[in-house]
């Protein structure tokens, strides 16, 4: 059963959609500059709490929609947002390595 749903999903990523997010990514990683800013821990916090939400809840509405590929492209947007505040340390996660990208 797992495999047949695995198969099917599968099925759904194709490499038109696949190559758009390499595509954006890679285009992002060229992008990025190192700046050199003062920044508000609790700002920066609750921005990326935010963001976690507000992606989290997209992927519930793209699951209700039965579009399981972007619900799963959300959520992984959604723990990106959570890994990296646990990994810059605006987030107290007790150290959870099992969940997080940390220590």
């Amino acid at each position: 059963y797992k495999l047949l749903l695995l198969s099917l999903f599968m099925k759904q990523v194709t490499d038109a959609k696949l190559d758009r997010y390499f595509d954006l990514t890679s285009r992002a990683l060229k992008k990025v500059k190192i700046k050199n800013v003062k920044l508000d821990s609790e700002v920066i916090a609750k921005d990326f709490l935010d963001m976690a939400k507000r992606y989290f809840s997209d992927a519930k509405y793209f699951r209700d929609k039965d579009d399981y590929v972007n619900a799963l492209a959300a959520l992984a947007y959604a723990h990106a947002w959570l890994d990296a505040g646990a990994r810059i340390g605006v987030f107290d996660v007790d150290h959870d390595s099992e969940l997080f990208t940390v220590d």
